[in-house]
């Protein structure tokens, strides 16, 4: 059956005053108004939330809490995919029988310390091998990312142009982390290596936010074309290929089936960029380049604002924040605002084909959607 975004909501991504649940209020009160919609109407929620234990709310039963929230008794489901929960949180939505759908993730990540948070970020690990061993994500994706460079030749140098990028583009969104907060070569190229190739400003930032979404049965001018998911095996010495997440390329595989399109239809994409290196994978696992090729899109600046293939309208993990749970809803705002011509300084032409791009782990689980305006 046809699904629709009727209407999504955000919160300013940062470090918020507001607890868990009051983000998710805040972002489902925009989500709502922005589809004119009661709440009345919902049929029920999907709600993304990771139960980092670091957040210090002590909340595991997070649906009875929106519940309460919301005082509405109401079929609520929480999901957790790590840091793809909010696409996954989209995923289920579209499936579900109800006439409207609300899905929201949200995440607080602020209160913890930054051993805090890493050892709640491992968790998404393999358990046995890599935790023990203290395979925190910046280590598994930088095991990764010298495999790619080794074997195809992009350089510390293409990372650092998308970390421009986005950070180019997140200086004009007004809900980003580091929105007006522009950074220069220089700056970049003197950040301190964390973990080889990585500087610090190739890694997004945690954030507390919420974003929202409201699926619909019923026509709407953004329709959701299509919608796929897969999940590979957790640990990256499994992976077949460490220069290609699989889970990404299956999962666009459905959804640009769904959709009846190839890759080169897409006029405009928010990718996962956890670090700077795995939008340079996304380029080519999504179809947007050859194997191998990615580097030359970000060289030509093919993927900025005003190129053919604009990715990270909105700065991305990288510069917009990467409020775990919230992350994948936060891509469809900016993909909703940008297809309605509603995105301001870094509106993009022409947008008529977005794609969002969702990832939990080290490319264990991907989330695809293809957003087509009618």
């Amino acid at each position: 059956m046809a699904a629709y975004i009727k209407g999504v909501g955000m919160t300013r991504f940062g470090s918020a005053d507001k607890s868990s649940h009051e983000m998710c209020y805040e972002a489902i009160l925009e989500a709502l108004d922005d589809a004119d919609l009661s709440l009345e109407k919902i049929g029920a929620i999907v709600v993304a939330r990771n139960d980092f234990s670091s957040d210090g709310e002590n909340q595991r039963l997070f649906g009875g809490m929106l519940s309460s929230v919301l005082q509405k008794s109401i079929p609520i489901i929480q999901v957790s995919a790590a840091c793809a929960s909010g696409g996954v949180a989209l995923w289920n939505a579209i499936r579900l029988e109800h006439e409207n759908v609300l899905a929201v993730g949200v995440e607080k990540l602020s209160p913890a310390t930054t051993a805090q948070v890493t050892t709640d970020f491992l968790t998404a690990a393999q358990s046995v091998y890599e935790q023990d061993e203290g395979m925190i994500f910046p280590a598994q994706y930088a095991l990764v990312a010298q495999q790619y460079m080794k074997t195809y030749g992009a350089t510390m140098g293409d990372l650092g142009l998308v970390a421009l990028k986005n950070h180019e583009n997140a200086s004009t969104n007004e809900k980003a982390k580091f929105f007006g907060k522009n950074i220069s070569k220089e700056l970049l190229e003197k950040s301190p290596v964390v973990c080889s190739p990585f500087r610090v400003l190739d890694c997004s930032i945690s954030v507390d936010g919420g974003a929202a979404a409201v699926v619909s049965k019923n026509n709407s001018d953004i329709e959701i074309a299509g919608s796929g998911l897969c999940t590979s095996p957790l640990g990256v010495f499994e992976m077949g290929d460490m220069t290609s997440f699989f889970s990404t390329k299956e999962a666009a595989k459905q959804a640009y089936q769904q959709a009846g399109i190839i890759a080169q239809d897409i006029s405009l994409a928010e990718v996962h960029d956890a670090f700077t290196s795995a939008e340079l994978m996304a380029y080519e696992d999504l179809g947007f380049a050859k194997k191998g090729e990615g580097k030359q899109l970000i060289r030509e600046g093919k993927t900025k604002l005003n190129g053919p293939i604009p990715v990270n309208m909105s700065g991305g993990l990288k510069a917009r924040g990467h409020p775990v749970g919230a992350t994948g809803l936060a891509q469809i705002y900016e993909l909703v605002k940008q297809l309605r011509g509603e995105a301001g300084k870094r509106q993009v032409n022409n947008a008529k084909m977005g794609l969002a791009h969702n990832v939990g782990g080290c490319g264990t689980t991907a989330v695809v959607h293809v957003l087509r305006k009618l």
